[in-house]
């Protein structure tokens, strides 16, 4: 078996030992596959774990339930990033939809991810309603003019080449490209790891955005286990009878995500309040 880590900050190494199964360098990335005793496969990405088929539905879910449930009929939705298909998949769950964009930059990752991961997308990319594009997503965002009624970000990080992704420009281009009533969500990193990332994400998209609420949620393998995300438009429901009854009639039957889930999920700690306000809450080492 191959050991291999990712160190989310200093003095801090979280480790695994599967057997690869794969390997590749794409024009992007380096792109790793391995089968993991605990976690199943595990897509990693520059040597950070991407997903896994034991614990992606924990991310996925709650990266589209939460704001494909605040909107009451969402049928445009537009996918950044994405490429081994969970998101799509998600949105597909819902029987409003009757199209849904997934641009992804790298076409490889959605290749590799059909071959050795074909359960976390099901049938999505072959779905009537998918349109599948390989480009820019910040591009695409900023030189469309098509709206659409959710916009969903499954990227890296904000850090690094994905850092465009978190920017106040490209939060005011995505809130041109959503109809009224319109949400967008995105996934914003460890509260505990990435704490400065996460305010700045919050704090530009609240420049461009009437209301932004942070929430979160767990995925085992993602560094901390506490993951952040967040919702933003122009008014966000987050009433959980309202979220039971638009998930009935949607047919969903998730495996995380629940309505009594889509309201708590906003009453985060109070220590990743205090991150989302931008307020220093870890001491320096």
């Amino acid at each position: 078996m191959t050991r291999f880590h990712e160190e989310p900050a200093p003095g801090l190494e979280q480790a695994y030992q599967g057997t690869l199964l794969h390997a590749e360098e794409s024009a992007f990335q380096k792109i790793e596959v391995y089968e993991h005793p605990t976690f199943g496969r595990m897509l990693v990405l520059d040597g950070l774990v991407q997903t896994t088929t034991r614990d992606e539905f924990c991310y996925h879910e709650m990266l589209v339930h939460v704001p494909m449930i605040a909107v009451a009929e969402p049928r445009r939705v537009l996918i950044i990033g994405g490429g081994d298909g969970g998101t799509l998949r998600r949105v597909l769950e819902h029987a409003t939809v009757t199209e849904a964009v997934m641009v992804e930059i790298d076409e490889t990752v959605t290749t590799v991810s059909r071959e050795f991961f074909p359960e976390i997308a099901g049938d999505a990319f072959d779905d009537p309603r998918a349109t599948v594009l390989f480009d820019d997503g910040a591009a695409y965002v900023r030189d469309g003019s098509e709206p659409f009624d959710a916009i969903v970000i499954d990227s890296s990080d904000p850090v690094g080449p994905g850092v465009v992704l978190f920017s106040e420009e490209f939060y005011g281009q995505c809130r041109v490209r959503l109809n009224p009533g319109g949400v967008l969500s995105a996934q914003i990193g460890s509260p505990f790891y990435f704490p400065d990332e996460i305010a700045m994400a919050l704090g530009n998209a609240a420049k461009a955005f009437p209301q932004v609420k942070p929430y979160v949620g767990a995925v085992p393998t993602y560094p901390g286990t506490l993951w952040g995300y967040m919702l933003a438009g122009e008014r966000i429901d987050t009433d959980a009878d309202t979220a039971g009854k638009r998930a009935a009639e949607r047919g969903l039957q998730p495996r995380y995500w629940t309505p009594e889930i889509q309201a708590g999920a906003f009453a985060v700690p109070a220590f990743v309040a205090e991150v989302a306000s931008g307020s220093p809450v870890f001491p320096k080492p």
